[in-house]
């Protein structure tokens, strides 16, 4: 069999993997592993040049459903790909939802749109975490918690060889950390023959997650104190979700908006998937504390409030797309409020290089605004966090290959792994 990484090989973005149990030959399933778009300077392969042509791919198995994991899957099926998207329900459940947004920035029409949900909607299957599926009558496969947003997951799949045995393959997808507020922490991984593992946050640990509360607290008075705006750029997909619960958790004082007409449709349907919460969260629900709304936060949905919004005085703090600055309505608020140095900017989440987030961070902007980088808030494993997941392993894997992660953090967690070279593999047995 031969494994072939197609995106997110030598990047963080952009994720696309292809298995081809027999290659070149007509008797091959052919899976890919995520099909999603890159961001910055991160590559993506054109559809001819894939190893397998789309029409001639089986499987689609989607981690879950984050944009760079998810956002090339409407370009896949115009390019010919007509066979079964396999994810987890809940995956199922944010698919349409995070995908309608991303095309609505494409040259397609309201008709090509419509007709692309509902060829997605006829070819994508929901399945249960933690039970096993065969496809094709011999390769089998297993869903877990990979801990990282609602409905995320890690794969492992066992391809039976001549000899009867079974060679397994684990895809992390992105992993999680553990005590995240609304997910459940990740699933410990079983033993496999191949680790396919990002390496997002491989040259860095978090600080702690269990005092980020407090940390976030104490900056947000700080940064408020002079009645300026505190801008957050967050994921529409869990960095929102998340955020709401910690500030609902703090108890802050100032109007809080969240200025994503997406971020509110998510946080509605993870207000509809509570029976994937994790139990502290389902808890809170039952005791009448809705972890989604508390006095003071105000939606924003239609643009001519946004509009109204840009102008408005602090002490404020205002939740928006995109998480890395690349487009969305924090692009316009910045433009208004990078100057002000009563503003500051929080950023959450990772921010992959050349994109605005990245280069405001590392001064290439120059901004008159405070700018604070809060990695507690990462919802990706660090290197610690990903060393403990494969000491989980009943037995070390034979080869671990690190892929979805800048060479620097590849290296890293390599030497932590005690592993070398085996990130620039690009072939399996």
């Amino acid at each position: 069999m031969k494994i072939s990484h197609l995106g997110a090989k030598d990047c963080v973005t952009g994720s696309c993997h292809l298995i081809e149990t027999l290659p070149g030959s007509a008797d091959s399933v052919n899976i890919l592993v995520d099909c999603g778009s890159a961001y910055g300077d991160d590559p993506e392969l054109p559809f001819d040049r894939f190893p397998v042509p789309p029409e001639k791919i089986h499987y689609l198995f989607l981690t879950h459903a984050h944009i760079d994991h998810i956002g090339r899957v409407p370009d896949l099926i115009d390019a010919g790909f007509k066979g079964e998207i396999i994810c987890t329900h809940a995956t199922k459940a944010l698919l349409l939802p995070m995908l309608n947004d991303a095309m609505s920035f494409s040259a397609r029409t309201e008709k090509e749109v419509r007709r692309l949900e509902m060829r997605i909607d006829d070819l994508s299957w929901g399945f249960e975490l933690h039970e096993t599926f065969t496809l094709k009558k011999v390769i089998t496969f297993k869903l877990s918690n990979a801990g990282h947003i609602l409905g995320s997951c890690f794969i492992l799949f066992n391809f039976p060889d001549r000899q009867g045995d079974a060679f397994r393959v684990i895809f992390s997808g992105d992993l999680g950390c553990k005590d995240t507020p609304i997910l459940p922490d990740p699933d410990p991984p079983e033993a496999c023959d191949l680790l396919i593992m990002e390496s997002t946050y491989g040259d860095r640990n978090h600080p702690s997650r269990k005092g980020r509360g407090e940390a976030m607290e104490k900056l947000l008075k700080k940064a408020l104190a002079d009645k300026g705006i505190v801008y957050i750029p967050a994921f529409a997909l869990g960095r929102t979700q998340e955020l709401l619960y910690e500030l609902d958790r703090i108890g802050v004082k100032v109007p809080v908006f969240v200025d994503s007409p997406l971020g509110l449709k998510i946080t509605g349907i993870y207000s509809e998937l509570a029976a994937y919460w994790d139990e502290e969260a389902k808890d809170l629900k039952a005791k009448g504390d809705h972890p989604f709304d508390f006095k003071g936060l105000y939606a924003v949905e239609k643009y001519q409030d946004h509009k109204k919004l840009l102008g408005i005085k602090g002490p404020a703090i205002i939740i928006a797309g995109s998480g890395m600055c690349t487009g969305g309505r924090i692009v316009e608020h910045l433009k208004y409020g990078l100057d002000d140095p009563k503003n500051d900017i929080f950023f959450v989440g990772y921010q992959a290089k050349g994109t605005p987030g990245r280069k405001m961070i590392e001064k290439q902007i120059p901004v008159k605004a405070g700018i604070h980088t809060l990695t507690a808030y990462s919802a990706h494993a660090d290197r610690q966090m990903l060393v403990d997941w494969v000491q989980a392993m009943p037995e070390p894997p034979k080869e671990i290959r690190l892929i979805h992660g800048e060479p620097e953090a590849r290296r890293a967690l390599a030497e932590a792994l005690g592993i070398k070279g085996s990130e620039d593999k690009t072939g399996a047995p």
